[in-house]
C-alpha cells in the first residue's frame, strides 16, 4: 500500500521523506506491544530505506541512521519541543537563545537529559510563565 502512495506525484513528495521512518517501526502493535504478524496475520518488516538512499533495520538502523545525518536537527527540535511543553505555548524568537543555551549544555553534558530539565526549570521563560486560570479560580 505504501508503494503505492510513492508512485502517485501528489502522495510521493511526502511519503518518501517520512515511510522509512514509520516502518522501522512495525514490529510494534497499536499499543506499543511488540509484534512479528501485523493485524492482518502478515509478518512486518522493519527494514526501511531512508530518504539519504541508506538502509536500516528497526530501531538500531534508525538511530545509526539519525547520529550519522539528523543528529543536530533531532536536538534541536527535542529541545524545542520540550521547551513548548513545559512553557504550555508555541516558542517565540526570544526563546532561541534559550534553545542555544540547551544545546550547548546538552552537548557537554554528554546528552543527559536532566540537563534539559534544569535548563528550562531555571530558565527566566519557565520561573516567568503565567499560570492559567482553573475554573475554580473564576
Amino acid at each position: 500500500m505504501l508503494a503505492r502512495h510513492r508512485e502517485h506525484e501528489s502522495c510521493a513528495g511526502c511519503h518518501n521523506r517520512f515511510d522509512s521512518l514509520g516502518l522501522v517501526f512495525e514490529n510494534y502493535g497499536p499499543i506499543g506491544e511488540r509484534r512479528s504478524l501485523d493485524l492482518g496475520n502478515r509478518p512486518v518488516s522493519i527494514e526501511a530505506t531512508f530518504p539519504d538512499g541508506t538502509t536500516g533495520s528497526g530501531l538500531q538502523g534508525l538511530q545509526n541512521y539519525l547520529r550519522a545525518n539528523r543528529e543536530s536537527e533531532f536536538d534541536e527540535n527535542l529541545c524545542r519541543k520540550l521547551l513548548a511543553f513545559a512553557l504550555g505555548r508555541s516558542l517565540i524568537l526570544s526563546d532561541d537563545l534559550l534553545v542555544e543555551e540547551m544545546l550547548v549544555k546538552l552537548k557537554k553534558a554528554d546528552y543527559r537529559f536532566s540537563v534539559l530539565v534544569e535548563s528550562i526549570v531555571k530558565s527566566r521563560q519557565f520561573l516567568t510563565k503565567r499560570r492559567k486560570k482553573t475554573m475554580a479560580q473564576n
